[in-house]
């Protein structure tokens, strides 16, 4: 009996021991980065939820392989920069295995064929390269059919203009600003069957394939499980049921989707990604304006200090975060740091830098104005009747000094709110990036972009509002 016993209770002890590693090594999570309006391949459904046939093939190569994953819509190019600086463990967004890439990146083997394509409008008689001279071309920045376009600009004498997103890119040409663009040709077509009213009147050139990428030289396991699990789903019929679901097939065509497109419509179907965008908004400019107003105020108070050093430091301070701009700055501290250091730096912390230390020049820079502007006889007085700088500082000078800086102080949380918009590019799921990823799916970039306005410029009125109430407050 005590023998039995015995080995029962080494039977728990080894399970404790060793189940739950085994557990948790079945669990592993890995970090994947992808575009956020490239479509079919990777977008946002009506729910808001994030699909596609790269978003499919992922999760279940994921399910097959035993392993998790986050999928990250951060944009092409920041999935790729984040994922040189060690913040992702793997892209999947439609990627073309170039020779330049593979130089940078480990690829899978190939999960899907494709071609660059030239779109132009609806009623162009442009049908060949050649009626391109002279003339402009959209282009998707960081996209292989970019780098096609630029590749044969000069044969055939075109210029061209780049955009962040598919959709811009589009509607340029359908404004008639640009003649042309260059897309992967299941993007272009999934597009066209949407409802953009543009044609291709070409055959797909640079045949080429789609392939996920991971690091040079690291996270070659999850490597060699995304190629075991996609040689299983091929086999066992998945990866054709998901092309066919978002391609559909040569008797089956995949419809548009029937929504409501009015105003008001798109305002119904989406309110939850837009009051969670706005959330977002809210929430980064008021942690950004709190941490910058208190760095804001160290540094000012260093600018006016009577030391040299101190002096001299706020003013480098101010000087540097004031002359970056916020997007270099945004993408120096995102993925530029961490390739340095090795060491992850999440999304919204690195927004919430970005920030503190932009607008923060800014606050340090009228908070040191500010005291400046109150008459130096005041401090001259107060020491004269015996109190200490940093007494006659905090009773005399700062209550005359605040209320020269709080409408100013009220005008930066209105700039820092609309600042935010620029940490789309590092993949924070703000207003702005809201509007991108549900253009992205309905291709209605005008009415889309006017609701995202509207927004803005309600709470910014609100803000002012505010604004001159104080100022009211402070006169009388």
């Amino acid at each position: 009996m005590k023998k039995k016993i015995l080995i029962f209770l080494s039977l728990i002890v080894f399970w404790f021991a060793f189940g739950p590693i085994k557990s948790a090594q079945a669990q592993k999570v890995y970090q994947i980065g992808t575009d956020v309006t490239y479509p079919p391949f990777e977008f946002a459904n009506k729910n808001n939820k994030y699909v596609g046939i790269d978003i499919d093939i992922m999760k279940a190569i994921a399910k097959e392989e035993g392993f998790k994953v986050q999928i990250k819509p951060v944009g092409f190019n920041a999935a790729v920069q984040s994922m040189e600086a060690g913040q992702l463990d793997g892209v999947i967004a439609g990627m073309m295995m170039t020779p330049e890439r593979k130089a940078k990146f480990d690829f899978s083997q190939p999960y899907f064929d494709t071609g660059i394509i030239m779109a132009v409008g609806k009623n162009s008689k442009i049908k060949n390269f050649e009626q391109l001279r002279g003339k402009k071309v959209a282009l998707k920045t960081g996209t292989a059919a970019a780098l096609y376009a630029n590749s044969i600009k000069k044969k055939y004498g075109f210029k061209t203009v780049t955009f962040d997103d598919s959709n811009n890119m589009y509607q340029d040409v359908v404004t008639k600003n640009s003649v042309a663009c260059f897309e992967d040709k299941p993007v272009m077509q999934y597009a066209i069957n949407q409802g953009t009213p543009l044609k291709i009147p070409v055959k797909p050139a640079n045949k080429s394939t789609y392939g996920f990428a991971v690091r040079k030289g690291h996270n070659q396991e999850l490597l060699a499980k995304f190629d075991a699990g996609l040689k299983k789903i091929k086999a066992n019929g998945t990866y054709d049921k998901i092309k066919n679901k978002y391609l559909g097939t040569k008797h089956h065509k995949v419809k548009p989707a029937t929504e409501d497109r009015s105003f008001w419509g798109l305002i119904k179907q989406n309110q939850d990604a837009l009051l969670g965008g706005l959330g977002e908004t809210v929430w980064l400019t008021v942690a950004a304006i709190f941490f910058a107003t208190i760095f804001g105020i160290i540094v000012g108070l260093l600018g006016v200090v009577p030391n040299k050093f101190c002096n001299g430091l706020s003013t480098t301070i101010i000087y540097i975060f004031r002359g970056l701009p916020l997007l270099v700055l945004a993408l120096f501290i995102y993925t530029g740091i961490p390739s340095l250091t090795g060491q992850k730096i999440p999304a919204f912390l690195a927004g919430i830098i970005t920030l503190t230390l932009n607008e923060g020049a800014y606050i340090a820079a009228f908070v040191k104005g500010g005291i400046e502007a109150v008459d130096s006889g005041q401090m001259e007085a107060a020491r004269s009747l015996g109190l200490p700088f940093g007494k006659a500082m905090r009773r005399v000078i700062l209550p005359q000094g605040i209320k020269i800086m709080i409408p100013s102080f009220i005008n930066q949380f209105i700039i820092t709110l609309k600042d935010t918009s620029i940490l789309s590019v590092i993949g924070i799921l703000e207003l702005t990036q809201t509007g991108k990823i549900i253009i992205a799916r309905n291709l209605e970039g005008f009415k889309v972009w006017a609701i995202i306005a509207l927004i803005y410029l309600i709470i910014i009125t609100l803000l002012t509002w505010l604004s001159n109430w104080v100022k009211r407050r402070i006169q009388i």
